[in-house]
């Protein structure tokens, strides 16, 4: 099983960055995906930005242009750039990953999940 815990959340104005981290520890095989997926209060969750072993990245319309997914292998780290930050990007911010390529995008949810991180944006 694969252990994930995320962090680098907190608070900004509105137009503000944050990079959130993923550390993963356990075993991922040379097949996987890793993601980003957050949820608000009384909204149901939605994918953010997910990437596999072939470096192959998919962002949500939503965060095109002001996100920016990347990984060090090295390091197992996820990691979510987050720039020109909205209110509407508000909410509880989770890690996740399967051991297959494309466990990560739908229809399938993944295997594995983080804790969850806080971002707060403010007006």
């Amino acid at each position: 099983q694969v252990q994930l815990v995320e962090s680098g959340g907190g608070s900004v104005q509105a137009g503000g960055s944050l990079r959130l981290s993923c550390a993963a520890s356990g075993y991922l095989r040379s097949s996987y995906c890793m993601g980003w997926f957050r949820q608000a209060p009384g909204k149901e969750r939605e994918r953010v930005a997910t990437i596999n072993n072939y470096g192959s990245i998919v962002y949500a319309n939503f965060v095109k242009g002001r996100f920016t997914i990347s990984q060090d292998n090295a390091k197992n780290t996820l990691y979510l750039q987050m720039n020109s930050l909205k209110p509407e990007d508000n909410g509880m911010y989770y890690c996740a990953a399967d051991r297959w390529t494309y466990g990560c995008l739908p229809p399938r949810v993944p295997s594995d999940w983080g804790q969850g991180t806080q971002v707060t944006v403010s007006s």
